[in-house]
């Protein structure tokens, strides 16, 4: 028998808060939102006295959360507190990973012929030095034509690149990183998950790439205001159009359709499925999928998201994998 064992510290300028009781903890993690999040949820109040947890942190506060069994504790997420709220008898806090100090506004400015990482290094000039571009694929390889930065928050402009070039955006906020890359490209561990042993509960059903003649098509406009477009895949099947709002050079057009294919036109699962605690896992990691009855099912996927959910009931990740690998 496990026992739920967990850790979780609030730092306020050097001053240091353990939280002492926990209802339930919710992280949401995923490589298709700019943010890892965090849901920690207490009582309003102890022995009819109420939680005075304001007087210990507020906005802004960094936020460490270790979960786990028998002091067997792993670093599930870090970030800062976004907002305090009660409700229906519970008090929560919500967290946000780094792109919580992004959320502040940036100079206005206009780029002709721009990459993105030149747009990502201007953020973090303006937002905060110490932070790390680490950026690949994308970085000198995909530009826009024209990018304008008009009353934006960092956040904003993030958003902005992320929705475009379909990146994978995402941040690690222990090392002060920003990290930009092409889908499925950052890789991050390895872990196996079993029909018969530790999947609880699933949504996933097995199709065939065969099944699914798909046609990309991407749309952009040039600086005229012309529209071009880029179109690959198989004709007579679905058809998927990505309508870009910024004028994008055709190699950026080109990665655009190519990724866009990529990410719906495999053998393999879609869906999601629920395990336990262990093994860990996060985004970016390969999921080796197992079933003694249909071994032919049986492969490796890019894990896309993580919800983990920690309570007295016990610990569960909900994990949605993405492409074949």
């Amino acid at each position: 028998m496990y026992t739920m064992d967990w850790n979780i510290v609030f730092d306020t300028d050097g001053t240091k808060f353990k939280l002492g009781i926990l209802a339930e903890c919710e992280i949401v993690c995923s490589v298709d939102n700019l943010a890892d999040s965090a849901t920690i949820i207490l009582p309003e109040a102890v022995m009819n006295q109420v939680l005075n947890i304001e007087n210990k942190i507020s906005r802004g506060t960094s936020v460490l959360i270790e979960l786990g069994y028998d002091g067997a504790l792993v670093n599930e997420f870090e970030g800062y507190v976004q907002d305090i709220t009660t409700n229906d008898s519970t008090l929560k806090i919500i967290c946000e990973d780094a792109l919580f100090l992004f959320r502040v506004g940036v100079q206005d400015e206009q780029f002709k012929l721009v990459s993105v990482k030149k747009i990502a290094q201007q953020l973090i000039s303006q937002i905060d030095p110490a932070f790390k571009l680490v950026i690949s694929g994308y970085g000198d390889e995909v530009y826009f034509e024209k990018f304008v930065i008009h009353q934006a928050t960092g956040f904003d402009v993030l958003k902005k690149i992320q929705e475009e070039t379909k990146a994978n955006i995402f941040f690690n906020t222990r090392n002060k990183e920003l990290h930009i890359h092409p889908p499925y490209e950052e890789k991050g561990g390895e872990v196996i998950y079993s029909m018969q042993q530790n999947i609880e509960k699933s949504t996933l059903e097995f199709k065939r790439a065969i099944d699914k003649k798909l046609e990309i098509t991407v749309e952009s406009v040039d600086l005229k205001g012309k529209v071009k477009s880029i179109t690959i895949g198989n004709t007579g099947g679905d058809k998927k159009t990505i309508k870009s709002t910024i004028p994008l050079t055709d190699s950026a057009m080109l990665k655009l359709a190519q990724a866009a294919f990529v990410q719906n036109n495999f053998d393999g699962y879609s869906g999601s499925f629920d395990g336990w605690l262990v093994p860990f896992v996060k985004p970016t990691y390969s999921a080796t999928i197992l079933d003694q009855d249909y071994p032919y099912k049986d492969g490796t996927y890019y894990v896309v998201s993580v919800k983990t959910n920690f309570s007295e009931s016990g610990g569960v990740r909900t994990i949605t994998p993405g492409i074949k690998l």
